[in-house]
């Protein structure tokens, strides 16, 4: 086949950098940026997710982000389709694109594919929401584990919609939904060169704990407060958000709060870098090293 271009995959955890180290190496190659991070799909939820302002980007055109509503269904066969399309249209200007961002499964899904699942039992879904509903995310987190340890442990655990999933794939087809996802990869038209961020535990988890405080100080509580009467969608079940509306509900206080929120993002970035080493594509960098990865990224084109 032949390639039309390059994708540059800057992947990596959450606050390692990679929005800096992408919108860098986009102006370097004088090309645009697609965001491969879930969380920042929605725009009514920008400082929570860390979603990049305006003034950030330096002129960068940026897709997929903030470019849907929070009361829109969304998922990653959608995003794997709207993302090649993207990308073929984008290569007929750009030898190279950048694609940034920490959500491990849309990544692979536009570098590779997602594999053909079944489709949802009505019935076995039906069930699964009301058990969540009535017992809490605990009882899906249970049975996805004991059903598929595998994928338990680099699945969104606070992420309701993907252990449904797991759980009903697995029950759906007698298999492992973590042995389903190792197809073979398809076929795409453009090469894929992938780098991937990383620091120190300690830093990255200082890294994390000031962001935190940042958001907080940039308006967090307020942003949450606006999106209160939405708390029931599943857009708002993700870190940062549901912290902060158990402190609105007053089950805690906004410093504990605050910690959660610390925690759970830790946590998270563990999640992801446990996905992400699987990948032996992947060339691991220090987001400080930037002329490294561009003399890197320049010897693969």
């Amino acid at each position: 086949m032949t390639k039309i271009g390059n994708l540059i995959v800057i992947a990596g955890p959450t606050a390692v950098g990679k929005t800096s180290v992408a919108i860098a190496l986009a102006r370097h190659f004088q090309t645009e940026i697609l965001s491969a991070d879930s969380r920042q799909f929605y725009r009514e939820m920008q400082i929570g997710t860390a979603r990049p302002a305006d003034e950030e980007m330096q002129g960068v055109p940026h897709h997929f982000s903030g470019h849907l509503s929070i009361q829109e269904d969304y998922n990653v066969s959608t995003f794997e389709k709207e993302a090649l399309d993207l990308l073929e249209t984008l290569f007929q200007d750009h030898e190279n694109v950048i694609m940034a961002g920490g959500s491990g499964l849309y990544i692979d899904a536009v570098c590779h594919g997602i594999d053909e699942l079944p489709d949802p039992d009505p019935q076995l879904r039906k069930r699964l929401k009301e058990d969540y509903e009535t017992k809490g995310i605990e009882s899906l987190r249970e049975e996805l584990q004991q059903l598929d340890p595998d994928y338990y442990r680099v699945v969104d655990i606070n992420n309701p919609k993907r252990l449904m999933r797991g759980i009903e794939v697995c029950r759906t087809t007698g298999r492992r939904f973590s042995e389903m996802r190792t197809q073979t990869p398809k076929e795409r038209p453009f090469n894929t060169i992938k780098i991937g961020l990383t620091l120190e535990r300690n830093e990255l988890f200082q890294r994390i704990n000031q962001r935190t405080e940042q958001m907080v100080a940039r308006g967090l509580v307020e942003e949450v407060r606006a999106l209160y009467p939405y708390r029931h969608l599943n857009a708002l079940n993700t870190v940062g958000y549901k912290e902060i509306i158990r402190y609105l509900d007053g089950e805690i206080s906004l410093e504990q709060a605050i910690e959660d929120i610390k925690t759970s993002t830790r946590r998270y970035a563990k999640r992801q870098l446990t996905w992400l080493r699987k990948d032996r594509e992947i060339s691991w960098f220090s987001p400080f090293d930037l002329q490294k990865i561009i003399a890197f990224i320049e010897s693969r084109i």
